[in-house]
């Protein structure tokens, strides 16, 4: 009977692996659009959304306002985005995107196609990947 408890026979950390490595093929690509990785999920946010409260950017992101904020911070810094505290309800901030965040988005419609280039995997194979892994992670 194989024993559980190797290494080798753990779902989790190839799973912790390609994560790594995934975010490694990553940062060449984000580096030069002076994007983190963090960083570029809250653009893909809001380049599909435009706008969003920290609240709502943290949970789609699964990342709460105390990682969200000095991360917007320096998104602001670099004029990709903006943060203006709400009128209404002074806790509420809300993030847009600046012309040079909406600007960014072209430069960045290639990273899916270098990234899969990059790691050597089709489309059927990440689309694959992605459904077991939102199956997972569904609750």
């Amino acid at each position: 009977m194989k024993d559980q408890l190797h290494i080798s026979e753990q779902v989790c950390f190839p799973v912790y692996a390609l994560a790594k490595e995934i975010i490694n093929q990553y940062r060449p690509l984000l580096e030069a659009l002076e994007l983190t990785y963090p960083q570029y999920l809250v653009m893909l946010v809001l380049w599909e959304h435009e706008a969003q409260t920290v609240n709502q950017l943290g949970d789609k992101l699964k990342l709460d306002s105390g990682t969200l904020t000095p991360l917007l911070k320096r998104m602001e810094t670099k004029a990709f985005v903006t943060r203006i505290r709400s009128t209404i309800d002074e806790r509420i901030v809300n993030i847009s995107l600046t012309e040079k965040g909406v600007a960014l988005k072209e430069k960045a419609a290639c990273i899916p196609k270098q990234l899969m280039e990059a790691m050597n995997v089709s489309a059927e194979d990440l689309l694959i990947l992605k459904n077991i892994i939102t199956k997972i992670t569904k609750k």
